[in-house]
This record gives C-alpha cells, structure tokens and sequence, in this order.
C-alpha cells in the first residue's frame, strides 16, 4: 500500500522504521509538527520523524495545522491507500481523513477504551495499573473512539517509568501497526467497535501536574514520579527553589517516622516523611545544576533539622 506516516516524537520512530523496511508498503510522504526551538541556542530543530524521512528521502509536510489548504492539496496529489498514525501532536480534519482508501490508522499507546488521550501511558502508571499495552483502531474526529483493530499488551512492572515502558510499547506497537496494515491490505482485517464500558481519559500533563505533594502516601507518590520520569519531569521546592526528583522508593513499614515534607539525611540515603511511610530519594536536580545522587546533594546543602521539601 502507499502510505502517508504522521508522527512525531522519538516513540514514533520504530513504528516508521517498520513500515520503511516492509517490502509490502511503500510510504510516499511524512506529515509531522513544525520543526521547534530547542537547546540552550533555541534554534530550530527537526522533530524525530521529519529527520528520519529526511534521511530516508522521503517528503516531510509540516504544516501549522493539518487543515491547512495546502496540505490537503498535497494530500490529494499523493493520493495514499492509508495514513497510519503514532503520537503525531494535532487533530487530523474530516477532509483529510476521508482522503486514504483505507482511513488514518492511529497506534495509541493504551488498551482502549481505557486512557483516551494524549498521556496514557503516564495515566495508566499513576493509577497503578498493572497491565496495559498498545492498540490501533480506525482515527475519527471523536478524541480516540474508533473501532479497534488489533493490541498487544504489556505488564507494568513496579520500577518502570513512563520512559521505560513507552521504549518497550514503541516497539511491539510497531509490529502491531505493520501487521495492521498487511491485513487491511490483504482484507482479513475488520474494525471492531469499542465497548461503552471501560471509558477513561489521559490529558496532557503538565508541569503543574508533576509537582509532588508530599501529603500524599507513599504510593502514590511513587507512582506519580515514575509516570513523569522523563518528561515533564517530577519537582518540589527546597528552601523555596525548585528541585527536580526522580524516581523515589517507600522504605519499608515502621523503619522510621517523618512528618510529611520532613527531610533526614542520613549517610547514604535521604528520606522524606509522606501521609504514610518515608520515600528514599534516588536523583535529585536542583537548578542549573545536572542530576546528582540525593547524598551528595544533601551533603552540600547541608541540611539542618527540621527542614522540608514541598
């Protein structure tokens, strides 16, 4: 089949690179995000999928929006069987998805009908999921409710970070999408419905949202550091400047007793208190400065009694 790639991010790699390595496919044109500012320099910079087209020689279409006039020209011209989608950032209009034979087929990274949106992974890990996984499914102008056509799935294991377990569903989603696309090709392949039960939705995080309160037990905490480990990244406050978390460990019941917020800095580990048991700090990054082991940066701080994160 020809087809038209959207996508965006580095998740979105291994599922072009699939279709680009399919004798079956042939994808004749990529449409991803504009090329945005990045670095200290802030100079523009292609996202993930327009480098890899460019270096495969395809044509890359970046438009504002995907409704723009000349695009959907574009669109018409290339005349794509099918538009298989992963992660591309922007709703796709009614004239463009009525253009490929077959639709736009979108590889979203959730067992739906469960985490509609655009941050399910992180959804599925701060509410202790233990098993998630990738579907595609027909993209309609509803926020991810078109009929299924095939998942894998994946266990969430109690470490993983959002970056973690995205690495991995990036590649079985990959082979999902290109099994989807030889069986759309060969007519073995039928769109089922998604069930009404089920339903849940996955906004965007954002910053705000990766703030850790530490009134919260435990577990949660845990939970909601390590669905925001890379991006956008889990903070508090220290001596009211901000310090960047990663991932933290609950220690075990009774070991020891903090008020919420309340630091201990002992000599190769940094606790603070939560609504439950304490968590260890693992990597700490205050401002300006890179990621450092929560010892070494207690050491330098030197932190007194009684003080807090919030």
């Amino acid at each position: 089949m020809r087809l038209l790639f959207a996508g965006t991010p580095e998740p979105a790699v291994p599922a072009l690179r699939a279709l680009l390595e399919s004798p079956r496919h042939s994808v004749v044109g990529v449409l991803t995000r504009p090329d945005a500012p990045a670095g200290r320099g802030r100079s523009l910079v292609r996202s993930p999928i327009g480098a890899l087209a460019d270096a495969a020689g395809i044509a890359v279409f970046t438009p504002a929006k995907p409704r723009d006039p000349e695009f959907l020209a574009r669109l018409a011209e290339l005349a794509p069987d099918c538009a298989p989608v992963v992660a591309y950032g922007a709703l796709v209009p009614r004239a463009a998805l009525d253009v490929p034979r077959f639709g736009w087929v979108n590889l979203h990274f959730s067992l739906l009908p469960a985490w509609r949106g655009a941050a399910p992974v992180q959804a599925a890990i701060r509410h202790g999921d233990e098993i998630t996984g990738a579907t595609t499914f027909l993209l309609e102008e509803g926020l991810d409710t078109g009929p299924t056509f095939g998942v894998v799935t994946d266990a969430i294991g109690d470490r993983d970070t959002t970056g973690d377990l995205l690495g991995r569903l990036a590649v079985s989603g990959a082979q999902l999408l290109l099994a989807t696309m030889d069986g759309l090709e060969d007519g073995t392949l039928r769109a089922v419905p998604q069930p009404a039960d089920g339903v849940s939705l996955a906004p965007k995080v954002t910053v705000a949202d990766a703030r850790v309160d530490f009134a919260l037990p435990a577990l949660a905490i845990d939970r909601l550091v390590r669905s925001v480990t890379p991006e956008p990244g889990a903070w508090c406050t220290f001596r009211e400047a901000r310090l960047g978390l990663g991932p933290v460990t609950p220690v075990r019941t009774g070991e020891v007793e903090l008020k919420p917020g309340e630091l201990r800095a002992e000599k190769k580990r940094v606790l603070v208190g939560t609504a439950t048991v304490p968590v260890q700090l693992g990597e700490v990054r205050p401002v300006g400065k890179r990621g450092m082991p929560a010892a070494d940066w207690a050491r330098g701080v030197r932190i007194g009694e009684g003080e807090t994160l919030a």
